[in-house]
C-alpha cells in the first residue's frame, strides 16, 4: 500500500546534534522519512531492512566465536551506554 504526503504523521525521536543539524533540510527530512517508513514496514515480513542487517551482524558475531549469551549481554551493555 503506498501512501501520500498527506498520510503521514510527526514523531519526535532523539539523535544526535549533527543529525538534528542534517535533518534540518526539508528534502533531506522527506527522504529520510521514506527510509524509516519503508524499514518500519516493509512490503513483505521477511523484506525487513534491519532484521536481515541484524541477522547478518550476529552471524559475523557468531563466526568469530562469541555466544548468543555474549552478543546479548553486549548489546545490552552498549545500549546502557547509550540511554539518553
Amino acid at each position: 500500500m503506498r501512501h501520500k504526503m498527506s498520510d503521514v504523521v510527526l514523531v519526535e525521536i532523539p539523535v544526535t546534534p549533527e543529525a538534528a543539524e542534517a535533518l534540518g533540510d526539508l528534502a533531506r527530512r522527506r527522504r529520510i522519512g521514506k527510509l524509516v517508513s519503508s524499514m518500519l514496514r516493509p512490503e513483505s515480513p521477511g523484506d525487513d531492512p534491519l532484521a536481515v542487517i541484524f541477522a547478518s551482524i550476529k552471524s559475523a558475531a557468531r563466526a568469530d566465536g562469541l555466544t548468543d549469551a555474549e552478543i546479548e549481554a553486549e548489546l545490552a551493555a552498549y545500549n546502557d551506554e547509550r540511554r539518553l
